[in-house]
């Protein structure tokens, strides 16, 4: 036992020394998302409902550009990426396709964050406030990660690093650092905001994603349409996927705000979730691809070693989500609960829903394979989104259990 514990250790090296960096960048960066969010206390008490998109709001981000950093990956495995952003090249086609759905899903997220709220009885801001946080937040983070994506790309390609494996947290950790600061920015707007210039802003989003929307399908590349075309239906499943997260976090809300050390360690807690879970939809997109595992009806020997080199990830970083947003909490001098609490919290809850994140992303991405659907188009959008349920359902009833909240 001991000699193939060694064994797989040693034949999973270089997963482990990049993934392992790339996951403590991921919790040390995630961690100004969780601040900025034990932040806004009482920007969310002067915006009801505020909270159910923000789950939702962080999560397309990673599902969108965790998909493109996904793309890239295999685009470099298969021998077909170029650094170049001439027409038609593999760089151009994702560049377009990743802002178009962003200005698309950052739409739609408001809209139906506003019916949620309302089918629900959540006292909320009105639908115009929702869609102005969600598109002007949304495009400005989306920019951003653009820019970022293709900077990890470029170096991975340039230093033949195995990009499956730094892209996903790399991308979750800035698209959770500059999403929340950009929401704020665009709360406070909407906060100071005429309500006339909030409805012309309405009109002209609305009106400028359908005309974008229809040039792109008359005059754009193949790949563009194809990449939106199959996108667009998953990314709206995520979308309500992360809604009910929202929805979860802000029936709670209250409590939570009593201890604001508990806000704190949500985004860290869901995107680091999403980082495994971006980790292990890379790797089976790419071994798909490449034939390295077989899409059998129950996980081979290929897949249960992802799935051990997940457990081995979760324990050293949801420890680290406990101790650092502890440490946060007390510098900025928020309330929490002791450090032991903290620690079990996220330790618990987050082994928890890596049990559940192996069992959906291989099967997710099994599926998408065999309707000949590109894994790299679903399997990230899809897990991460089920993750964000999951994982918000385990630590709330994880916090409930232990009676924290």
């Amino acid at each position: 036992m001991p000699g193939r514990t060694r064994t797989f250790f040693s034949r999973n090296r270089s997963v482990f020394s990049l993934g392992l960096v790339a996951l403590m960048i991921s919790s040390l960066g995630d961690l100004l998302a969780g601040a900025t969010l034990g932040y806004m206390t009482n920007t969310l008490e002067l915006l009801p409902g505020l909270m159910i998109l923000i789950p939702p709001a962080i999560g397309m981000r990673g599902n969108i550009f965790g998909a493109l950093g996904s793309r890239l990956g295999t685009a470099m495995h298969i021998g077909t990426f170029e650094v170049s952003f001439r027409p038609r090249s593999i760089l151009r086609q994702n560049m377009e396709s990743s802002l178009l759905l962003t200005l698309i899903m950052s739409l739609l997220m408001g809209v139906l964050a506003k019916v949620v709220a309302e089918a629900f009885g959540v006292p909320s801001i009105s639908m115009q406030d929702f869609v102005f946080i969600s598109v002007l937040g949304g495009v400005l983070a989306g920019l951003v990660l653009f820019v970022i994506n293709v900077i990890v790309a470029k170096t991975g390609f340039e230093r033949n690093w195995d990009v499956d494996n730094i892209s996903a947290p790399l991308i979750t950790a800035a698209g959770d650092i500059i999403t929340l600061p950009m929401l704020f920015l665009a709360a406070i707007i909407v906060l100071d905001a005429p309500s006339l210039l909030i409805d012309a802003f309405f009109v002209i989003i609305v009106v400028a994603t359908i005309a974008l929307t229809a040039m792109m399908f008359r005059k754009g590349e193949k790949e563009v349409r194809r990449v939106i075309r199959q996108s667009f239906p998953v990314l709206t499943l995520c979308v309500v996927l992360d809604i009910v997260a929202g929805l979860t976090i802000d029936h709670q809300l209250e409590s939570l705000a009593a201890l604001p050390a508990l806000l704190v360690l949500i985004p860290p807690f869901l995107e680091d979730a999403n980082a495994l879970g971006g980790i292990l939809t890379s790797r089976f997109s790419t071994q798909l691809h490449m034939g390295q595992m077989k899409p059998g009806a129950l996980p081979g020997e290929t897949a249960r070693e992802n799935f051990a080199i997940i457990y081995v990830f979760a324990l050293w970083v949801f420890t680290l989500v406990g101790v650092s947003s502890y440490a946060v909490a007390w510098i900025m001098g928020l309330g929490s609960p002791p450090l032991w609490d903290i620690v079990v919290l996220t330790l618990l809850a987050g082994l928890i829903t890596v049990t559940f994140l192996n069992i959906v992303a291989y099967y997710v991405a099994v599926a998408t394979y065999r309707l000949n659907l590109d894994p790299d188009d679903h399997s990230i959008p899809l897990t991460s989104s089920a993750v964000d349920m999951i994982g918000s359902f385990a630590l709330i009833g994880v916090i409930l259990l232990m009676g924290l909240g």
